[in-house]
């Protein structure tokens, strides 16, 4: 683990990507600081283009369009995150239990993950939205999370099947470690790379998933998002009267912070080990092995 922080640490890319994230994280933790308008208030003329008093010009309905991006970072990273973090989890235990215990148990987790990934996302995601009526955040995070955990769960399962019959697993067997800790001692320590190239994959995804449920309407009403930023954009005609800042700024957050999440994910794609480390139950093992060979050597 320690390996792989350094050499992600060397990479500029993974660097960049990094600090672009951060940047986000503190314009939606500091919002109510540095916006400088209420996101939902009449502040201006409608359509009114950039200038010193509305630096990215203003909505259809005179609201600062700079602190409706500042104020939807919020919602669209809070949703990235926790959907995105839900989502790894879900499919790291499934792919996990499925591929360390196996037989019957493996068959049934294995046969749900294929029936999930079969029915396409997108059209899968509207019906449930459309469903729900106007669906608030944490609906479209639960919606998001519960239709797509089946490919973190598959390569986490196809890892697990072949960690399942590597030495350090069978000698942490032997030995006697209980099963919790052959998983979460042998095993998930070979998965943080996978893990981590998943949760940043599953961020993006539910960033996107966000913002295309709101532009379509499926989202709340009275929430302040890119997503809902675009769906307004498009209900006043924005690019057909000239208002580009309108479309181009909430555009420009999400492109931003995808090129942020990509640049992370492509460096751990990059600098993922394949090869194994030994694990410390096959060091405990070898040990046991070469004391019990010395005790019964004739002296």
């Amino acid at each position: 683990m320690t390996g792989l922080l350094h050499m992600l640490w060397r990479r500029k890319k993974v660097t960049v990507g990094i600090a672009i994230v951060l940047v986000f994280v503190v314009v939606a933790l500091l919002a109510p600081v540095i916006a400088p308008y209420d996101p939902v208030a009449r502040v201006g003329r409608p359509h009114e283009a950039p200038s010193a008093e509305h630096l990215l010009g203003t909505t259809r309905v005179g609201r600062d369009v700079l602190s409706q991006a500042i104020w939807g970072a919020r919602t669209s990273l809070m949703v990235g995150l926790v959907g995105g973090l839900v989502i790894t989890v879900l499919g790291t235990a499934i792919g996990l239990i499925g591929g360390y215990r196996g037989g019957k148990v493996d068959e049934v987790l294995d046969l749900a993950t294929n029936v999930v990934l079969v029915i396409p996302n997108l059209p899968l995601l509207i019906v449930l939205a459309a469903f729900l009526g106007n669906a608030g955040t944490g609906a479209i995070v639960a919606i998001v999370a519960l239709t797509s955990w089946p490919w973190g769960a598959r390569v986490t399962r196809a890892q697990t099947l072949t960690l399942r019959h590597r030495e350090f697993v069978l000698a942490a067997r032997l030995v006697g470690e209980p099963t919790w800790r052959v998983v979460g001692v042998e095993i998930l320590p070979n998965l943080a790379s996978i893990i981590g190239i998943n949760l940043v994959g599953s961020i993006i995804y539910a960033v996107i998933a966000q913002v295309t449920l709101e532009y379509l309407g499926f989202g709340d009403p009275l929430s302040v998002s890119w997503g809902r930023m675009l769906y307004n954009a498009q209900n006043a005609s924005a690019i057909t009267v000239g208002a580009w800042w309108d479309i181009l700024t909430p555009c420009a957050a999400i492109a931003l912070l995808g090129l942020g999440l990509a640049l992370i994910n492509f460096t751990l794609d990059e600098v993922a080990n394949p090869q194994l480390r030994s694990g410390p139950a096959l060091t405990r093992w070898l040990r046991l092995v070469d004391r019990r060979r010395r005790e019964r050597k004739p002296a």
